[in-house]
């Protein structure tokens, strides 16, 4: 039964089930925002996570009996930093992280007066902080990516390694790693230096893009989707697009991100099962965001530097955003486009992704080349959509025999329930 909390201004009373399912909520949401907010006040990525679970023990022990606060977000960052100040004064040192952490938490209830001067050089943005500290070039690149992901993220392992196609182990390891070194090398919790700026650039962009995939398909789990994933990395970008506004690529993948974002209304039905491209109800695509993403584009294309790789992609998602139909489509121009995005950015998902293209512009059988070639050098050895992509050829082919393995072999390699149940339908004959 629910338990009557204690008057909270408001507070909600809940069950243990409840509060449970409240408290993930919250941490799904504000994580980033919470243990970014604790990283700047202890200076320390490690001890600013263990914070903030402790104070989600505490949500979880006292919201069933006192109800959910107005504000959950900010009552578990003032739990967490009155815990800070509690670490602090047990090692009986450091008096000056107790003063620091005591004035951010009076300020917390203080008025809009106290607010700091703003600073156009200044990223207020505590998460966009966090990302580029986690990219500091103290870190491998691997492990930079793998401990944004899960600290801004708020990733799991699990979800990392298959971004990655890399096994959980070694992303587990990469980002204890990184940790341990941020802490050794006592990086402080700073914005990078103007200097500093355009070599980190590529990282947070990796970052970003990694981010927006996974709430664009979720690598694992029983929602095919996690749109708050990629509203939080187009959030991010138009951040750092407002304060690096003539770096092309900071609005080349902010285009991508806008463009590919305007399909989500038409990417599932109404029982959340994913709906392909050449089924979505295009009325449904949010036009303001393809507005928003051309323009980005348009800024880009404007710099006169050229298109790099996340602006290429952007051209990609363009010819799909204006295009009536898959058949309308300008299939030689996403071609020439994956071409061109081959020679500056190559990889083996950029030739599937070409292949693809090249099966809507000139017939399968001038793909599927492509696609042995791919499974013959091993490099998309378990990525399920090497697979799935020969069983959509081999369909239009009239090879229904080969068809239906592919996508069966598809099936046993996705790990998203919703993508596996609809290429076991595919596998079955019974959905297109």
């Amino acid at each position: 039964m629910a338990r009557r909390g204690r008057d909270q201004g408001g507070a909600a009373e809940l069950t243990d089930e409840s509060a449970r399912r409240t408290v993930a909520a919250v941490w799904r949401i504000e994580s980033a925002r919470i243990v970014a907010t604790l990283t700047r006040a202890v200076g320390d990525f490690e001890l600013a996570e263990d914070l903030a679970q402790d104070a989600l023990a505490d949500a979880l022990s006292q919201w069933p009996e006192q109800g959910v606060p107005q504000n959950p977000a900010a009552w578990l960052t003032a739990v967490a930093k009155r815990k800070a100040v509690d670490h602090w004064r047990r090692r009986e040192r450091h008096d000056e992280r107790i003063a620091l952490i005591a004035q951010d938490l009076a300020r917390d209830q203080g008025s809009a007066d106290d607010a700091e001067p703003w600073d156009p050089d200044r990223i207020d943005d505590e998460v966009l902080r966090l990302v580029f500290i986690a990219c500091h070039p103290v870190l491998a690149r691997e492990a930079q990516v793998a401990l944004t992901l899960r600290v801004v993220g708020g990733l799991t392992s699990d979800e990392i390694a298959r971004a990655f196609l890399a096994p959980t182990s070694t992303v587990q390891q990469r980002i204890v790693r990184a940790k341990k070194t941020l802490s050794a090398a006592k990086v402080p919790f700073e914005v990078p230096a103007r200097d500093e700026f355009a070599g980190r650039l590529s990282t947070v962009l990796g970052v970003l893009y990694l981010i927006f995939n996974e709430g664009h398909t979720a690598s694992a789990g029983g929602e095919w989707m996690r749109p708050e994933l990629a509203r939080e990395a187009i959030r991010l970008a138009r951040v750092l697009a407002g304060l690096a506004p003539k770096e092309p690529e900071i609005l080349g993948l902010l285009a991508l991100m806008e463009l590919t974002a305007a399909r989500f209304p038409a990417r599932v039905d109404a029982d959340g099962r994913p709906v392909q491209l050449d089924r979505q109800d295009r009325r449904r695509w949010d036009r303001d965001a393809i507005s928003r993403g051309r323009q980005a584009l348009e800024r880009a294309d404007g710099l006169g530097r050229g298109r790099g790789a996340y602006a290429l992609q952007a051209g990609i998602a363009e010819c799909h955003a204006v295009a009536a139909s898959v058949e309308d489509t300008d299939w030689e121009r996403i071609v020439l486009l994956y071409e061109a995005l081959g020679r500056i950015a190559p990889s083996p998902v950029v030739d599937l992704n070409r292949a693809g293209a090249i099966a809507m512009a000139s017939g399968p059988e001038a793909a599927l080349p492509i696609l042995d070639e791919l499974a013959a050098s091993d490099h998309l050895r378990g990525y399920h959509l090497l697979p799935a992509t020969r069983g959509e050829l081999l369909r239009r082919l009239g090879r229904e025999a080969e068809a239906r393995q592919a996508f069966a072999s598809a099936a046993s390699l996705a790990r998203n329930e919703r993508e596996r149940k609809l290429l076991v339908a595919k596998a079955a004959g019974s959905a297109g």
